[in-house]
Order: structure tokens, then C-alpha cells, then sequence
């Protein structure tokens, strides 16, 4: 039920919608700025669980609050992180889900707290929201581990980041293809692999070296695709 267009299902769907924000509000009226179609993301998430997707909606506008205080990050206020450039956001699947691809080899662990990349994530995820057309509410990518060593190992920030989409994001997550991927980079795997729900852990895809031309041109159309993976678009 992604597209959320017409059908009886729908109707009880949004009549629990309608409930979840009755007890939202009630706790928080914060909530009040949050639209229907974010608060059925985190009854999704919950499998249409009252209880359950208010705890979450409830610990996601408590985390706003303090990480999102003006409502926005701005491109000022990560702006070191911006300058790795291990993020680039172009192009569209053929289910028009704006793409992400993410390089792994430009990530190092930073000798500092979390914070600042936590802010990055964020900032990340609001940044292809808003690139989301009209009746769609998720967004696909591409982790490119090409040239991934231990030096760019950051299990912390791995956690951080899919915790932030996970809690805060929810429902946003489309597809990712895993592309490139050293051996040695399953043994970190393992350890992040059980801080992701089962929801999530189904759209992360590991893509062979030798199908990797025919998975991308399945998923994304040739136009849509940057010019490094085949396809015609540049960056």
C-alpha cells in the first residue's frame, strides 16, 4: 500500500490516521504541524499499531525539537560535512523515487562526537524529501563501497544513521543497492546488520560486480542514471 490512492482500505487507513492524531496531540500539540500523510508513515511503520506508532511519533517530535529547532538545517550548518562530498542526489528510479548515491570510501570516523554528522543525516534525508514528486513518499539509493578500507569503518555512525532513518524517517526508504562491495566489508556488516528492523533489512539489495550494469538499468532508467554507472546523466 504505497501509493495511498482510493479504495476501502484506504478509508480505514485514514480513520486510524485520524485516531493517531487524537492521541498525539493529545500528549504533544506539537503535532498539530505534522500532515496526515507523516503521521500514516508512522502507523505503516508500526503495523497500523495505535500504541506503538504514537510511542514513535511521540519520540520523533521530542527529537525535532532539540535537532530541528528552527524546523530546517541549513547547507550553513553542515557545511564541513557537505565538502566530503560523499553524497551527490540526481536523477529518478522508474518507480520516480529520487535517487541518493552515498560513497562509502569518502566516509572516515570523526575523532569527535556524533553530533555533527547526526546533523548531516538529517539533514541528508530533508534534502531528498523535498525532491519527492507528488505521490510518492520514498526515496531509493546507491552505496558505492568501491576503494572501502578499514580506515573508513565507523560502526557508531552506521548505527547513528540508520537509527535516525529508522525512528525519524519512517516509510521513507525505498530501495538501496549495495554496489562494490568488499569482502572485508561484511564483517562490519554483521555487526550493524542487527540494529536494522526487518522492515529495512528487506530493501537493502548486495549486487554482484557482474550483474551490477543489469540491475541498475532495471531499476533505473538509462536518463536517470549517472554517466560513472553507464547511464546519461551527469552530475
Amino acid at each position: 500500500m504505497d501509493s495511498g490512492h482510493g479504495g476501502e482500505g484506504d478509508a480505514a487507513e485514514w480513520k486510524k490516521v485520524a485516531e493517531l492524531r487524537a492521541v498525539v496531540e493529545a500528549q504533544d500539540p506539537a503535532a498539530k504541524e505534522e500532515d496526515d500523510f507523516a503521521l500514516r508513515r508512522f502507523l505503516r511503520a508500526r503495523d497500523h499499531n495505535i500504541c506503538k506508532a504514537s510511542a514513535m511519533l511521540l519520540k520523533y517530535l521530542a527529537w525535532k525539537h532539540v535537532a530541528k529547532p528552527r524546523g530546517t538545517i541549513t547547507d550553513e550548518e553542515v557545511r564541513d560535512e557537505i565538502a566530503k562530498g560523499r553524497v551527490h542526489m540526481q536523477g529518478f528510479d522508474r518507480l520516480r523515487r529520487p535517487m541518493a548515491y552515498l560513497y562509502g570510501a569518502r566516509h572516515f570516523p570523526a575523532p569527535r562526537e556524533l553530533d555533527d554528522f547526526k546533523r548531516y543525516v538529517a539533514y541528508l534525508l530533508d534534502k531528498i524529501c523535498t525532491r519527492l514528486p507528488v505521490g510518492q513518499e520514498k526515496f531509493a539509493a546507491v552505496i558505492d563501497m568501491k576503494g572501502w578500507g578499514y580506515a573508513n569503518c565507523d560502526i557508531r555512525g552506521y548505527v547513528a544513521a540508520l537509527e535516525i532513518m529508522q525512528n525519524y524517517y519512517p516509510e521513507r526508504l525505498g530501495r538501496v543497492f549495495m554496489i562494490h562491495v568488499p569482502y572485508m566489508f561484511m564483517a562490519a556488516w554483521k555487526i550493524v546488520y542487527p540494529f536494522i528492523d526487518e522492515k529495512t533489512k528487506k530493501k537493502f539489495v548486495f549486487v554482484a560486480n557482474k550483474d551490477l550494469d543489469a540491475t541498475l538499468r532495471d531499476a533505473i532508467d538509462e536518463s536517470q542514471l549517472l554517466e560513472e554507472y553507464g547511464g546519461k546523466l551527469k552530475l
